[in-house]
């Protein structure tokens, strides 16, 4: 079985870099695969970032998040994973990503994991 790789990631120049303006994209329908049992998990990947100056593309997005279907990992691997995927692909000024998995055995997960654009040495507002 192959590894997910964000090298299938495309991006497209930002229409707007000089504006802080929030993306969210919302997939309904993501699967992975549990590592202990091999069953498929479900859930829903909510992505919010602001872009510096490049977006990502929908479809490559859709083809990268389908890799998981069999890949075994679990939820905080996945979404910590696919949140670093994504940051080197389009080096946001901010990115979230929250996982809120089906519930098994009676029990629900959700998974945030955030990334905040390091400030600039040189950055006159940057804290001391």
């Amino acid at each position: 079985m192959t590894e997910p790789t964000g090298d299938i990631l495309e991006t497209f120049e930002n229409p707007y870099p000089g504006r802080d303006y929030v993306i969210e994209t919302v997939c309904p329908e993501f699967t992975s695969m549990c590592p202990k049992t091999g069953q498929p998990d479900f859930g829903t990947l909510t992505i919010s970032y602001i872009a510096d100056a490049t977006c990502y593309e929908l479809k490559s997005l859709k083809l990268y998040l389908q890799q998981f279907r069999n890949h075994g990992a679990f939820y905080e691997a996945v979404t910590n994973r696919i949140l670093d995927d994504l940051v080197a692909a389009t080096l946001p000024r901010w990115m979230a990503i929250v996982g809120e998995f089906t519930p098994r055995g009676g029990i629900s997960t959700t998974v945030t994991a955030e990334y905040d654009e390091p400030v600039s040495a040189g950055d006159p507002t940057a804290s001391e």
